[in-house]
This record gives C-alpha cells, sequence and structure tokens, in this order.
C-alpha cells in the first residue's frame, strides 16, 4: 500500500509537469499569435508602442457615447436637438454652451487679428472632421500657403451634430449669425444624412425636411410618456452596458502583455458593437402606436398623410440639399464670406474602392436601413451638383477619395471613419480649399480687413 501511494504520488507530479509545460506552451503561442495580431493590425511591436494615458487616446468608436449620462440629448427650440454641455471622451474638448463639441463656447469672438474662423457644419462625419482639423491643423497649414493668409490662425468651430441634415445646417448658421457670430469662412460636409435619415423620416410618415426621427422622437417620446416596453428594456440595457465598456476599456489600456490586449479588444469591440445594436433596437422599438393622431403630444411636428414611393421621397430630399445650399451661399456671398460645400464618401454608393474582407464585416451590413437610400440617392445628388455649380456654390465632390486607400477607411456600418479616413478627407478638402483660394485672391491688393474672399 505505501510503495502504490508513492506511485500514485509521483505520477500525479509527472501529469503535474506535463499540464504546467502545456500551459506554458499555450501562453507562449497565444502571446506570440497576438503580438502578430497586434503588428498587422497598428504596424507596431505592441512592447515598443506608446501606452496610452487615458481610454480617450485608444482609438475606440465612442461616437456619442458618454459614460455618465443616460440621455445626451436635449430638445432645443431652434435646432430640433443638442448634446446636454459637458464632458467630452477627448482631451481639449467638451460639449460646450450650446452643445457642440468645441474647445471654445460660442459666440467666439477674436482675440487677435490675425485669427481666422472657420465655421464647420453638417452631421457627425462634419463633426469628425472639426475635431480632427483642430487636432492636426492640415486645413491651417494649407491656408497658410495662401498669398496674404500665411500667418493666420486658424479657428475651426464646429456647428456640426450627430443626426444634423439640412435644413438644419441653413437653419443653425442663421441662428448663429442672429446672435453675433463671426465666420471668415464656412464648410458643409453633408450628404449621407440627407438621404439616410430624410428616408427614416418617410418611413414614420414624418415630413421629410423635420430633424431626424430616430433622434428627436426618442426625446419627444420620454416627454410625452410614450415609450414602447421595448424602448424602456433597450434604455435600460444601454445605461447597463455603458459601466461594462469602461471597465473592459480600462483593462484595455493597463494591459503589459500583448495577450491580454488581444483578449480585451476583441471583448470590448463586442461590447460596442453590441451597444451600437441595442441603440438601433431602441430606435426600432421608440414608440407606442399612436391611436390619437399625435393629439396628446406637446409636440408640433409636420407629418406626411404616407408613405411616399422611394423615388419621390429622393427627389424632394435631392431638391431641399440643392436649395438649402444655395440658400447658405447668397446669405454668405452677401457677407463676403466664403462656402464650401462638400459631398462626404460613402461604402454604399459603389465606387471602384476594392474592400478587405476585414473591412466588409465592419462597414457594412445587409439589413440597415441606411443602404437602399445612398444606393439609389447619391446618383441623384450626384446628378445635380452642376445646378450647384450654375447657382454660383463650391462643391466638391469626395465621393472617390478613399479609392486608392489600402487601409481601411470606415469602423462602422454607416458612415464613420478610421483616422486614416479623416486624414484623407481633411487633406483632400484642404486641398481643394487652397487652391479655389488662389485662384480668387488677388495679392498685391489683399486687404483682408476689408477685401471679400469670393469673386
Amino acid at each position: 500500500m505505501i510503495m502504490k501511494h508513492k506511485f500514485n504520488r509521483k505520477q500525479i507530479k509527472e501529469v503535474g509537469k506535463i499540464i504546467l509545460i502545456n500551459l506554458l506552451l499555450l501562453g507562449f503561442f497565444v502571446e506570440l499569435g497576438s503580438l502578430g495580431f497586434y503588428l498587422v493590425r497598428h504596424n507596431q511591436l505592441f512592447y515598443t508602442r506608446q501606452r496610452p494615458s487615458s481610454i480617450e487616446e485608444m482609438g475606440l468608436n465612442l461616437e456619442g457615447m458618454r459614460m455618465e449620462i443616460s440621455i445626451v440629448e436635449r430638445l432645443h427650440p431652434y435646432f430640433g436637438y443638442a448634446p446636454k454641455p459637458g464632458p467630452d471622451f477627448r482631451p481639449g474638448f467638451k460639449y460646450n454652451n450650446y452643445g457642440f463639441i468645441s474647445p471654445y463656447n460660442y459666440p467666439f469672438v477674436k482675440t487677435n487679428e490675425n485669427q481666422f474662423i472657420v465655421g464647420v457644419f453638417g452631421g457627425s462625419v462634419a463633426s469628425n472632421y472639426s475635431i480632427y482639423e483642430i487636432q492636426n491643423g492640415i486645413l491651417e497649414t494649407k491656408i497658410r500657403e495662401v498669398p496674404g493668409l500665411e500667418n493666420k490662425e486658424l479657428i475651426i468651430l464646429s456647428f456640426a451634430t450627430g443626426g444634423y441634415k439640412q435644413p438644419q445646417q441653413l437653419l443653425i448658421l442663421n441662428y448663429l449669425l442672429s446672435v453675433g457670430q463671426v465666420f471668415d469662412m464656412v464648410i458643409n460636409i453633408d450628404g449621407f444624412n440627407e438621404l439616410a435619415l430624410s428616408s427614416v423620416n418617410n418611413e414614420k410618415k414624418l415630413e421629410l425636411t423635420m430633424p431626424s426621427a430616430s433622434h428627436i422622437q426618442p426625446l419627444t417620446n420620454l416627454a410625452n410618456n410614450s415609450l414602447s416596453t421595448q424602448a424602456l428594456e433597450s434604455i435600460l440595457k444601454i445605461k447597463q452596458a455603458k459601466p461594462r465598456i469602461n471597465q473592459v476599456a480600462s483593462n484595455l489600456k493597463n494591459c503589459r502583455m500583448a495577450s491580454c490586449y488581444t483578449i480585451n479588444n476583441l471583448a470590448i469591440q463586442g461590447l460596442i458593437k453590441d451597444y451600437y445594436q441595442e441603440v438601433e433596437r431602441f430606435q426600432r422599438y421608440q414608440q407606442i402606436p399612436d391611436h390619437d393622431g399625435g393629439e396628446g403630444s406637446v409636440f408640433l411636428f409636420y407629418t406626411q398623410e404616407s408613405v411616399l414611393p422611394e423615388e419621390k421621397a429622393l427627389a424632394k430630399i435631392t431638391d431641399t440639399w440643392v436649395r438649402t445650399s444655395t440658400v447658405i451661399n447668397h446669405i454668405l456671398s452677401a457677407k463676403n464670406i466664403p462656402y464650401f460645400h462638400i459631398l462626404q464618401p460613402n461604402q454604399y454608393h459603389v465606387t471602384n474602392r476594392v474592400f478587405s474582407s476585414e473591412e466588409k464585416a465592419i462597414a457594412f451590413t445587409d439589413n440597415t436601413p441606411y443602404r437602399q437610400p445612398i444606393v439609389a440617392g447619391y446618383p441623384l445628388l450626384l446628378n445635380r451638383i452642376a445646378d450647384l455649380e450654375a447657382a454660383g456654390v463650391t462643391i466638391f465632390n469626395g465621393v472617390n477619395i478613399f479609392d486608392a486607400a489600402p487601409e481601411m477607411m470606415y469602423i462602422d456600418n454607416c458612415c464613420h471613419y478610421t483616422p486614416a479616413g479623416e486624414h484623407i478627407l481633411s487633406s483632400y478638402v484642404a486641398e481643394s480649399i487652397k487652391n479655389i483660394l488662389n485662384q480668387r485672391l488677388n495679392p498685391p491688393n489683399l486687404n483682408l480687413a476689408n477685401e471679400p474672399l469670393t469673386d
């Protein structure tokens, strides 16, 4: 019995060694594979990377996700809706007194004569553009190449918010002008929201020019106490998801091994994907069927008697897009303020771009409500560019700017860009504007205080 007992202990010890060796080998190969994963994804070694000092610097797609607030938007008497003023996850930025992401409060007043104020209007793509510009100064560098503008300090002011679409850009511009905001240049980046979100309005029988139903109806339904049970369940899940995302993001930031990074990176990408899917679910179930025709609501929206056929709806949307940009140009031209309109690129509009399998998995979803309006609507916008130009609008067609880029351009199945995509967009806008200003300006007679930048 004693010999048998000793033999069993020895056997167990040998098995333990084998298990330990296999675990060490498994850990080694997992770490090795994770190093390869990080190298391919970021083009640098994990151990020599510059560690992020905060969650905000990790490059996660946290668009519109404010961890400390359950309801991030508020009804606005002029803009339709606007984010609640407060902190932003990006260092140096905040949701300012008007609810826009900016380092500054509005109206912004120049502190020296060299400051050159650029207003940026549009939706989330325009908002991200303004953030990228403030961080990287691509437009400022190009503007300084224009004779007479060499010493200008660009002040980028964002008046763009996720979901904004025409005529919101026009209305917000007029409001800002009425309260004394000065502009030296205005940029409007749009196209996607006008088609995609106005089409959602159509499906909900909300007039096409009304603010995005996906954004404003949750707020009005909360105020009217008319949220469905499914929507309330989604609100709870969205609220519960935020601390989980925050915790995994913290783990990811503090990882010292590549395997830790890979595991937490996969986990947080899954959590973020689930979060946005729940947001989409909330938008689908946000409203209890209205049995009184909206008579019980304290909010007035212009509605449609029926859902318009796609062809008719897109034609009206396109007309509004042309008309509002033309009016913006008339207003700004009267004040000698140059106006530049950019048609943004989007993955659902087919160009010569070749998508990798990895990017396809991120950028495309078959059941998205956005695909069809873009597929059918972008050709209509492109066909109307000539009308805008004939009306005096300077418009840049940016739909093809990602075609030759080998990197991933899109970070989601909607419309938003990777840092590489943001760089291409900013470079395209800056170079295009510089070329136009070079054509318009007469350097020997330039007097920026009194002379217009436009013809």
